[in-house]
């Protein structure tokens, strides 16, 4: 293992495994001090660890019970989909691990995409007026994207307004997003990458002349004391 500062946080360097016993290990501290709220991301990395978690028994008890789980973006498609951020966490690992119903906060996906994000706007404001996810999982884009934070996006450079919104990613149709707005809110941001081809936008996002709106990921540099990336040798090669 080895760290690497960079002006978007660390960059922990570790083997894949290593990459989700570290997370594990977040989420579970998280749990031992009460109850508290994950947002999880989409993508192959984040099913590994689905399967992992499941296979090692990585979560204590307390995380099973005491963490509330939601996704940090989503696709405008039903649970059921393979095209299903939350899906794939309720199938990999909420329904094999038992996690309670009431600790499962979906996005309401049924409603017209600007109703879903009002709708999951207004909970969180019941729920917590003043911050988002304690912890806020991301994967990285080939394209440096993160959440549903494309590049080009015109949410990109609005640190105000909601939490949570709609957009729609050109030739990819409807998603349900965290803003920059709700980065700022989250008690610690992780981002998981792996692999080769995330070495050119990694290496954009830590280290190139600042242009969020070709990278995205330029935003998290914003929030660089709370922000660790969890990076195998191939992804962080670069750097």
């Amino acid at each position: 293992m080895s760290d690497i500062a960079t002006s978007a946080g660390k960059v922990r360097v570790l083997s894949r495994e290593d990459s989700f016993a570290e997370l594990a290990r977040r989420i579970n501290d998280l749990a031992a001090r009460g109850s508290a709220s994950v947002g999880l991301s989409g993508g192959s990395t984040p099913k590994a660890f689905y399967v992992w978690a499941v296979r090692t028994g990585a979560l204590t008890a307390e995380a099973i019970a005491r963490i509330d789980w939601h996704v940090s973006d989503e696709r405008c498609v039903p649970l059921a989909s393979d095209d299903s951020n939350f899906g794939h966490a309720l199938r990999g690992m909420l329904d094999p691990l038992g996690i309670p119903a009431a600790r499962r906060f979906p996005w309401p996906v049924e409603l017209p995409p600007a109703e879903a994000a009002t709708a999951y706007e207004a909970a969180w404001a019941q729920r917590s007026p003043y911050k988002a996810f304690d912890l806020c999982i991301l994967g990285l884009g080939d394209d440096s994207h993160i959440a549903s934070l494309w590049p080009q996006c015109p949410l990109i450079g609005r640190r105000s307004g909601p939490r949570f919104t709609a957009t729609e990613w050109p030739g990819r149709g409807w998603r349900l997003t965290i803003t920059e707005a709700g980065l700022a809110q989250c008690g610690a941001i992780v981002v998981l990458v792996g692999g080769a081809a995330k070495a050119p936008a990694l290496r954009e996002i830590t280290c190139g002349e600042f242009a969020p709106k070709l990278h995205p990921g330029q935003v998290l540099r914003a929030h660089a004391s709370r922000l660790t990336w969890l990076a195998d040798q191939a992804a962080a090669a670069g750097l």
